[in-house]
């Protein structure tokens, strides 16, 4: 029998609604979803922390407190990305300790860690903390395609993982892309070369998963990630109702169908009333080019809740183009975050301004090795434009970073802003933004922002952890 992880709570609205379901929504019916029969569900991590913060003005760490209270049954699980945490940039070793010890006591069970690159480097610090505090870890593969990567490049991957003493692989597609035949023998051999535990973590935006999940689960697959419906499907997970019917009885688990059934009246009567602009009909149907330009969910809901407020949408294609572009420049990094962001970013700028004329901060970054090694050479040329002739760095990127910790409790205890140690975290990830945010909580004045605002004749772009100010005659152009 397949467990089932649920991303109701997590990945698929951050997929399908650009991140933006508010805890208020989830608190009356998450006694509901403990009694469903889920193996786990995941609830934070990813953009989670970020939104929150950012546009919603909540506050991550009470939102985790709150569902713990109410999921007493069901294990809780977060996504993180590896160094970068729940960020878009690599952080020291000791706040990358802090955030799972404290992830952990306010109610993560188990870490699904990851790194965008596969640069299993970045991923050991998070995962040997995890496993010291007694939580579950999934060693995360990073699934995309491409001249690099091959059936060895992932077995020799889960190699690496497995030598870390994980609990279970996860593979993760962000984007769709894995076929249900290389999902068999995929799973068949790393289960056969290792014996170790194998979790499919699929997102249906080609319109390929629920094959791949049944080809998975065939191969031997002990975990597979739905989401009910309606925030399923599209460029987020299978919805958990056509999961459970197409399994074999032999391999389908047992849920309680009636109170699933109940929550997608829920959701179907709130995403009308409360979401609906957010759901764009794009991140909702098949989407065969992603085989071409690999964008994942959250990326995709994003670029295009981007692009449709600058009044954009028409150059969608342009940048959909561009992506596949940046990426074999950028020496084929996989699309997921904080990569996805770097690409995204840069291809809606090339398409806007001129190849690489305006080049942001985080793709010199990356191009400099700050972020890890890339799996193939980034463009020579690219490189020349972004950094000159400045030298890559070959070492653990976080072997540079000072300790952050204590600097970042000091400002905040002088501030007069520190009420909580998790404050401290949360201030080290995002310093600029949680500043305003504890002002605000202050002052009793936290309310829900948009995400892109007029400022004069000029927008105000928040896009990967970056902030542009873009004229609206140049985006006309």
């Amino acid at each position: 029998m397949v467990e089932i992880i649920d991303t109701t709570f997590r990945d698929a609205h951050q997929s399908l609604i650009a991140t933006r379901l508010r805890t208020e929504d989830m608190i009356p019916i998450a006694e509901k979803m403990d009694s469903l029969g889920f193996y786990s569900m995941e609830v934070w991590g990813g953009a989670t922390f970020d939104v929150a913060i950012r546009f919603l003005r909540e506050d991550p760490w009470e939102r985790l407190r709150l569902l713990r209270e109410r999921i007493k049954k069901t294990k809780l699980q977060m996504l993180l990305r590896g160094q970068n945490i729940v960020g878009y940039r690599h952080y020291s070793d000791d706040v990358v300790i802090k955030f799972v010890d404290l992830a952990h006591k306010n109610g993560i069970d188990i870490f699904r860690i990851f790194d965008a690159l596969n640069d299993v480097r970045n991923m050991k610090v998070a995962i040997r903390e995890a496993k010291k505090i007694g939580a579950e870890v999934q060693g995360t593969i990073s699934y995309t395609t491409g001249k690099v990567f091959t059936l060895e490049y992932y077995l020799n991957l889960a190699d690496s993982l497995v030598s870390l003493d994980v609990d279970y692989i996860t593979i993760k597609d962000m984007a769709g892309l894995l076929t249900p035949g290389m999902a068999y023998e995929l799973v068949r051999e790393i289960k056969s070369r290792y014996g170790i535990a194998v979790d499919l973590h699929m997102h249906s935006t080609s319109g390929m998963a629920v094959a791949t999940y049944l080809k998975a689960v065939e191969a031997g697959a002990d975990y597979i990630n739905t989401s009910i419906s309606p925030l399923a499907f599209g460029t987020a997970q299978p919805g958990i109702q056509i999961m459970h019917a197409v399994l074999p009885e032999s391999s389908r688990p047992n849920l309680n169908m009636d109170g699933i059934y109940e929550i997608e009246d829920y959701l179907s009567r709130l995403l009308e009333k409360k979401y609906k602009k957010y759901l764009h009909v794009e991140a909702l149907k098949v989407n065969p080019s992603v085989l071409r330009h690999q964008i994942p969910g959250g990326m995709f809901s994003n670029l295009l809740s981007q692009l449709k407020q600058m009044d954009a949408l028409d150059r969608l294609s342009e940048v959909l183009q561009e992506i596949p572009r940046v990426r074999e420049d950028l020496g084929y990094p996989p699309l997921v975050t904080p990569t996805s962001q770097i690409v995204g970013t840069q291809a809606v700028l090339n398409v806007l301004f001129g190849r690489y004329k305006k080049i942001t901060k985080e793709t010199k970054n990356y191009i400099r090795g700050l972020y890890g090694r890339p799996p193939a050479e980034i463009s020579e040329e690219v490189k020349k434009l972004a950094i000159g002739d400045e030298e890559q760095i070959t070492v653990r990127p976080a072997d540079l970073i000072e300790p952050m910790l204590e600097g970042c409790r000091r400002k905040l205890e002088e501030k007069g802003y520190l009420e909580k140690e998790e404050d401290i975290l949360t201030y080290c990830l995002f310093p600029q933004i949680a500043e305003e945010f504890f002002e605000l909580r202050k002052n009793g004045e936290l309310k829900p922002v948009e995400e892109f605002e007029m400022k004069g004749r000029l927008y105000r772009i928040y896009y990967g952890g970056e902030v542009y100010e873009v004229g609206v005659e140049e985006i006309k152009g």
